[in-house]
């Protein structure tokens, strides 16, 4: 059930506990399930540690989140749920990261167009040559 949701799934959110390592280890697992279903690595990832309001029992510090983020090369956010600190700004972050895909998409698309329009018109234009030439 959970490699169908994440087939479909245009983006993702990645979210761990700062006052749990394991949690934090298992983003990792998580990260690598996700490319590994959807067999690429280029899709919009976000990655939250949450639980900043337990700052007195953290265990990953900020520091490794935004190594973790770098080496992912997503978006990075700390956040408490349970007080609601910067959690609109996940989901902003993600939509962001989805319409970044998207647009460039869209570039990678455009190109290939011209260069298929490109090459139609260039094998139109040899085989007119050859007709002309027989």
């Amino acid at each position: 059930m959970r490699d169908q949701y994440m087939r479909g799934g245009e983006g993702f959110i990645i979210c761990y506990s700062i006052t749990d390592r394991q949690s934090f280890q298992e983003a990792a697992e998580f990260k690598e399930l996700i490319y590994r279903v959807r067999h690429t690595y280029d899709i919009p990832l976000v990655l939250v540690g949450n639980k900043i309001d337990l700052e007195e029992f953290r265990q990953v510090s900020t520091e490794e989140g935004m190594s973790l983020a770098r080496e992912y090369s997503c978006s990075f956010f700390e956040t408490s749920a349970a007080l609601r600190f910067f959690i609109d700004d996940v989901f902003h972050g993600l939509v962001r990261e989805i319409r970044r895909k998207e647009s460039s998409l869209s570039l990678a698309e455009k190109k290939m167009k011209r260069k298929d329009s490109l090459w139609r018109k260039l094998k139109g234009s040899l085989k007119k040559k050859r007709e002309s030439t027989t």
